[in-house]
């Protein structure tokens, strides 16, 4: 079957250099050419279309006031250019925005959600900050704690994508209800609600749009806003991706466990598959024993059988949460 060309970005720039005459080597130099910049066609840098408005959430978001229209032009300039991490978080979003979606779904929040964790993370399911925040949604352990999530030396659910997805969608949930915006629930979750809370109040605003914030608190939803952008038309700033080059979910099967396994990659054996895939599917597990001494059920995933790790199976398309 013919591959399709799905929409997504890359726009390539090229670099020229020019070598010097001398060496130290005793090699002579290559010649040095004489450039005629009238015969060049230089290739084009593009300026990435700025929208009048856009929709997220729900809520309709105007650009005609010049901040906003300059912090959403300067990130999403700086998103196309970037051009390794929007393309590898392009392709990660098939694997993984199958799974977070639906959780996002239950849990009434919206989609458009899922590109907050594009940029806390860029999808990258082993992310891990200097601030100690871990996973896709960037918990740190106090908050992760706060809102279900176990963390210690055995278990991480950080890194459980479903529980932390719901985890996220817990606080997303809750810091809507206190503001009644997204800009001002994005803040919160860049920043903190104390702080938040500080800088509304005593600047007299209820939303973050209107406040003066530190430099990295005031980009923050305006690249949430361009992460969508590109996310949801990829073609129309420059990337351009094969199918067959998109990540792939991997078919699992689920063993439940409420006891101690003192060897998991004995135990991965004795299950038909090996200690490597065992972390791959569960990242949450953080060492090669699960000392389970409460009695507690953990569902570990391995793939389904031998053909689910094969690149030759079934392949699915390219995921868009606006579809």
């Amino acid at each position: 079957m013919k591959s399709k060309l799905l929409n997504i970005p890359v726009m390539t720039l090229l670099v020229c250099c020019a070598c010097g005459n001398s060496t130290q080597t005793g090699h002579s130099a290559p010649p040095v050419r004489n450039i005629d910049y009238d015969e060049i066609s230089h290739l084009q840098v593009i300026n990435p279309e700025i929208p009048e408005r856009m929709q997220f959430a729900g809520q309709t978001i105007d650009f005609d006031r010049v901040d906003r229209w300059e912090r959403l032009d300067r990130e999403l300039t700086s998103l196309v250019y970037s051009h390794g991490n929007t393309l590898l978080m392009l392709k990660r979003a098939n694997k993984y925005f199958p799974e977070m979606a639906p959780i996002l779904k239950a849990n009434g929040v919206s989609t458009d959600l899922l590109y907050l964790a594009c940029v806390e993370s860029t999808l990258d399911p082993l992310a891990y900050s200097p601030a100690k925040a871990a996973g896709f949604w960037q918990f740190i352990p106090s908050t992760a704690k706060e809102y279900g999530l176990e963390v210690n030396d055995y278990v991480d659910e950080r890194y459980h994508l479903e529980k932390a997805t719901a985890a996220a969608c817990r606080y997303l949930k809750s810091a809507h209800r206190r503001y009644g915006n997204w800009e001002s629930v994005a803040s919160s979750y860049n920043r903190g609600i104390a702080g938040i809370n500080r800088d509304l109040e005593s600047q007299g605003e209820s939303s973050t749009f209107d406040i003066y914030l530190n430099r990295e608190t005031s980009r923050y939803m305006f690249r949430i806003l361009a992460t969508k952008l590109i996310m949801e038309n990829p073609e129309h700033y420059g990337f351009l991706l094969d199918e067959s080059q998109l990540y792939q979910p991997v078919k699992t099967r689920t063993i439940e466990v409420n006891y101690p396994i003192d060897d998991l990659p004995a135990w991965a054996k004795e299950h038909g598959s090996n200690y490597q895939w065992l972390r791959e599917l569960n990242p949450w597990i953080r060492a090669k024993s699960l000392p389970n001494r409460t009695g507690k059920v953990y569902k570990i995933k391995l793939p389904a059988d031998k053909n689910a790790i094969s690149r030759s199976r079934q392949e699915k398309h390219y995921f868009n949460p606006a579809n």
